[in-house]
């Protein structure tokens, strides 16, 4: 027979495990693009993303739900970049002196050309097309 110390130690211990088990499928969500990543990583139709002089000269602009980043690196001048991140595929959170963040796994990537910076990520953001037009930013196939 068991005493009852032994036995409280094996329930522990498998509660434990079943916590680490749910934490690693946690984190396995996250980096599958538990952070929002869903369909195409660029807009397969053109995208209004609103007024083009909200982004200042030198700066840049993350638009989470369509899943871009635009920069404008000078007057008329902008660049779009898919915002999911090349290593796995999680949507970045933070654009901030010049560079793009990816939560998942600490990837960084350069605003203005959407090189890597920092890895995992081995691969720069795809580039998306993206125009000024009447005042307005226009970013996928056709703009």
């Amino acid at each position: 027979m068991t005493s009852p110390s032994a036995s409280s130690a094996s329930r522990r211990t498998v509660l434990r495990g079943a916590a680490l088990v749910g934490a690693a499928g946690v984190g396995a969500a996250a980096c599958a693009g538990g952070t929002g990543a869903k369909g195409p990583a660029t807009p397969t139709a053109p995208v209004d993303l609103g007024a083009a002089g909200e982004i200042p000269v030198g700066g840049a602009r993350l638009y989470r739900e369509q899943k871009l980043v635009v920069s404008r690196s000078a007057e008329g001048e902008y660049k779009a970049f898919s915002a999911v991140c090349t290593h796995a595929g999680c949507v970045v959170t933070k654009v901030e002196n010049g560079k793009i963040s990816c939560p998942c796994h600490g990837s960084t990537f350069d605003a203005a050309t959407g090189k890597v910076l920092q890895g995992p990520a081995g691969a720069p953001l795809p580039a998306v097309p993206v125009k000024a037009d009447g005042g307005k930013l226009i970013a996928g196939p056709s703009a």
